[in-house]
């Protein structure tokens, strides 16, 4: 019988699961080892800060899903991955030979470069440590009037602002945060078009959410954030939400990385070096047709990567897949209200935040 371990519960994974609940695989011992038994889906957070959303709104139930999958679910962190010997390794010390291994772990925050970052601020990810820590804001936030610095001006930092600025102004009263939003790029939302830029820097002005772009953090500590000028932001607390970086243990796995350390794929979603080995999401790079690190993405590879985990197990042709070139992006801005990009093209309103609390919940019931 063959072994068939997904390490991570990523947003491809639960796609797997869904399918091979379906059609199970003859022969074959299927694993999902994961940290937590829930994960959250990364299109509802902001709402799930704002307070829009329930945690079992936002959340999937992994163990559940493994269960109906027919599924073994260990729930622990991978901290090893030994291609040479097709082995993971866990932090309780469970080891666990694999015949065909998917990696679908996400990233973490890029603070290397920061000094003291590790140390004085809440990063974005993993979600379950955000999630408590917006709890501990809501509580510091009713008692005092408190300088929040969100560091990053991608779609994330945006949106995780809005989210936190309109939970703490409906929840806090008159103790309510003040917020600033700090960027080394030119611009927020680099990469977006100037339609949709010009949307949300109207609401951040709306809201009095001070940005500085052109700055790169280079430290912090408990008074807030250093520049690389030198100069000083004060902050009560800060939240990094600087971009992916890739988990720390996959440099010593064995398996092919790109420049920033992350796994080189094919079109095939496989490991270019090591063919038992697969990979979708955020942790994953596909060497001929690199995307961008999202929720979108990760949610579209799903499907091929079922597909060829299955003909790997069975011996059979993996099939490639060519992404789209470009994603709908809806910004959520704190209460029920939402920007949509596609490509230059830009539209706001409380339709399309309705829109896309459809297209979420109805992604998060598939796996109910």
């Amino acid at each position: 019988m063959k072994r068939l371990v997904l390490v991570g519960g990523g947003h491809a994974h639960v796609e797997v699961l869904r399918r091979l609940r379906v059609t199970p695989l003859p022969d074959c011992e299927l694993v999902l080892i994961s940290p937590s038994r829930y994960t959250a889906y990364s299109g509802m957070v902001p709402g799930l800060i704002a307070g829009h959303y329930s945690h079992r709104d936002a959340h999937i139930d992994l163990e559940r899903l493994s269960h109906a999958a027919g599924a073994r679910f260990v729930q622990d962190y991978a901290v090893c991955v030994d291609a040479a010997s097709n082995t993971v390794t866990c932090a309780q010390g469970t080891e666990m030979i694999y015949d065909v291994l998917s990696l679908a772990v996400g990233s973490v925050a890029d603070t290397a470069p920061i000094r003291g970052a590790e140390r004085c601020g809440l990063p974005v990810k993993p979600v379950d440590r955000l999630l408590a820590g917006v709890e501990t804001l809501l509580e510091e936030a009713r008692r005092a009037a408190l300088t929040i610095v969100v560091v990053g001006a991608g779609a994330g930092g945006i949106e995780l602002c809005f989210a936190l600025d309109y939970r703490l102004r409906r929840e806090a009263g008159t103790q309510r945060a003040r917020f600033a939003i700090v960027s080394a790029s030119s611009a927020v939302l680099p990469g977006y078009s100037d339609a949709v830029r010009h949307r949300v820097l109207r609401t951040l002005k709306q809201r009095e959410i001070a940005v500085h772009t052109d700055r790169r953090v280079t430290g912090a500590d408990e008074r807030g954030i250093v520049l690389d000028g030198g100069e000083r932001i004060a902050a009560d607390r800060v939240v990094w939400v600087t971009g992916p970086a890739p988990v720390p243990w996959l440099k010593g796995s064995g398996l092919a990385l790109d420049a920033q350390g992350f796994l080189l794929v094919n079109d095939r979603l496989q490991s270019i070096s090591h063919e038992r080995v697969f990979a979708a999401g955020d942790v994953a790079t596909m060497k001929n047709d690199p995307r961008p690190k999202s929720g979108v993405y990760a949610v579209r590879q799903g499907p091929p990567l079922a597909r060829n985990l299955r003909r790997a197990v069975l011996g059979a042709p993996l099939r490639s897949f060519h992404p789209q070139r470009r994603a709908l992006q809806l910004i959520t801005t704190g209460e029920r209200y939402a920007i949509a990009a596609w490509g230059k093209l830009g539209c706001e309103g409380g339709w399309v935040w309705r829109w896309k609390d459809w297209i979420d919940r109805r992604f998060v019931a598939r796996y109910a």
